[in-house]
Parts: C-alpha cells; sequence; structure tokens
C-alpha cells in the first residue's frame, strides 16, 4: 500500500488528526480531492505514482486553513528536511538532526 514509510507517516497523521477532531474525514476528503484536480489541471497524469504527494499537500493546506501549522514553521520544517536529507548518506534513513 505504501511504497515509502513516509507515506504511511502522512497517512497516520491524516487519520489521526482527523480522529482528534481537527478536522472531519468529509473535511478530509474535501481538501485531497481539491489538491488531486489541482494537480490534473497542471498535467499531472494521475497513475498513482504522486497519490501521496497529494495526501502530504492536501495535509499541509488543512494543517494550515486549521491554523495547526503557520506557514513560517512549516517553511522551516521543510527546509530542515531538505538541508538533513542532503546531509544523510546514502541508504540511510534521514535523521533531523543531520540538518
Amino acid at each position: 500500500m505504501f511504497n515509502q514509510p513516509w507515506e504511511a507517516q502522512a497517512f497516520a497523521l491524516a487519520v489521526r488528526l482527523s480522529q482528534a477532531g481537527y478536522f472531519t474525514w468529509s473535511e478530509w476528503a474535501a481538501a485531497l480531492s481539491r489538491e488531486i484536480a489541482t494537480a490534473q489541471q497542471r498535467g499531472d497524469p494521475d497513475l498513482g505514482d504522486t497519490y501521496y504527494h497529494h495526501w502530504l499537500s492536501a495535509l499541509e493546506r488543512i494543517c494550515a486553513a486549521k491554523d495547526l501549522v503557520g506557514d513560517a514553521d512549516l517553511d522551516q520544517r521543510k527546509e530542515d528536511w531538505r538541508r538533513a536529507y542532503l546531509n544523510t548518506p546514502h541508504g540511510q534513513p534521514v535523521d533531523l538532526g543531520a540538518a
């Protein structure tokens, strides 16, 4: 079902946030549908290999819309991950401490 560990983590995070009442599953489904439709309008061929990228984008958007995370915090976390990825040896798990 998941090709990469981050996909399972993004899935679990959306489920947990919904269960905790931060958004309903209907709100989540609508957010994900919008994200997929937007991607298709940009030319995504919708072959299934980008599904969890859309999932993650929808999760970021709904969390921002619900004020669960600010844009600056989200940007900083993305930059931390980018730096950690670049400083992690090939084949090793990404460690945020490497940022």
